[in-house]
């Protein structure tokens, strides 16, 4: 695991909080814990190639708001352990979660899920619906379906796709350009984004990751994401907030669609030109949108949707 200590000045101006850690089986893994000490907080759970930096620019509005915020970093992401020999499986990550919410004493968890988050995040919450506030939901899935990224596909590949998604950093290098369409990156936040990827054994996560993503029946993540698809029933009548980015080359509007079709009555923000990384390309007021709906407003201002979609 990286230590504080270890983090450079340049990385803790832009991602300013003391990173914590957990034992998860034979791993640490790494979290940030902001805000005032109590039982209620937003956790937001990132996806793959990102890690709770992801989350650094919301974590300050609502701290700055008065909520407890905290940012795990799943196994083999971000500033957490990367072993080798981990199972590196959605149950794993949403167990990990399980550990983590209990073991900081959490009594109301209001939820942020992006990219394989929404199935992590999601995941644990049908485990706990007793415990789900507010729900937002940014560019993710937390259901099968038939549909994939050609440059997904292509990182799945047998063992050309782990050489490239290891050896060429393939994945997460070109997320940070792929992945934003209102306004690139600055030079910084990719920095950012790449700084837990640095070499091939630093990448094997993103590489595990890739290759979860159950495609067929017989897949080992294939029945806990039913699962997880089967408790999304349980929170029809909780607030929920479907922000989303329309410009997005990996979930694309039928991923979309299906969510508003799942929460007919969510309050539904859909930004046509923002890219995967959608909080990335989202204005300051955009940001302070989610904000106000995570502490305490049903409504971003209006829902905004195209027809047909």
């Amino acid at each position: 695991m990286v230590t504080p200590a270890e983090l450079p000045d340049w990385l803790r101006r832009l991602y300013p909080f003391e990173p914590r850690s957990i034992l998860c089986g034979p791993a640490r893994m790494s979290y940030v814990d902001e805000g005032p000490r109590a039982d209620e907080a937003v956790v937001l759970i990132h996806g793959n190639p990102t890690w709770s930096f992801y989350y650094r620019n919301l974590i300050r509005r609502l701290t700055e708001a008065g909520m407890r915020c905290i940012a795990p970093d799943h196994i083999g992401m971000g500033l957490s352990d990367k072993p080798a020999g981990y199972p590196y499986r959605l149950a794993t990550h949403i167990e990990n979660l399980e550990r983590l919410v209990a073991a900081l004493g959490l009594k109301k968890v209001h939820l942020v899920v992006h990219d394989w988050g929404g199935a992590i995040g999601l995941g644990w919450a049908a485990r706990h619906p007793e415990m789900v506030g507010r729900i937002v939901i940014l560019n993710t899935a937390a259901f099968p379906s038939p549909r994939m990224s050609f440059r997904i596909g292509v990182c799945r590949m047998p063992l050309a796709g782990e050489a490239i998604v290891r050896w060429l950093n393939a994945f997460a290098g070109p997320a940070t350009w792929m992945a934003v369409n209102r306004k690139p990156l600055a030079a910084e936040v990719k920095r950012g984004y790449l700084f837990p990827y640095d070499s091939w054994a630093h990448r094997i996560g993103v590489a595990r990751f890739v290759a979860d993503i159950p495609m067929r029946p017989g897949h080992p993540s294939m029945k806990t994401l039913e699962q997880v698809e089967a408790g999304l029933a349980h929170f029809q009548d909780h607030p929920v907030t479907i922000f989303w980015g329309g410009a997005d080359f990996c979930f694309d509007d039928s991923f979309f669609k299906r969510w508003r079709e799942i929460y007919p009555r969510a309050d539904s923000r859909y930004l046509s030109d923002a890219g995967h990384y959608v909080l990335e390309d989202a204005t300051p007021g955009e940001l302070a949108g989610i904000a106000t709906f995570l502490t305490g407003s049903d409504s971003l201002g209006g829902a905004v949707c195209p027809r047909g979609i």
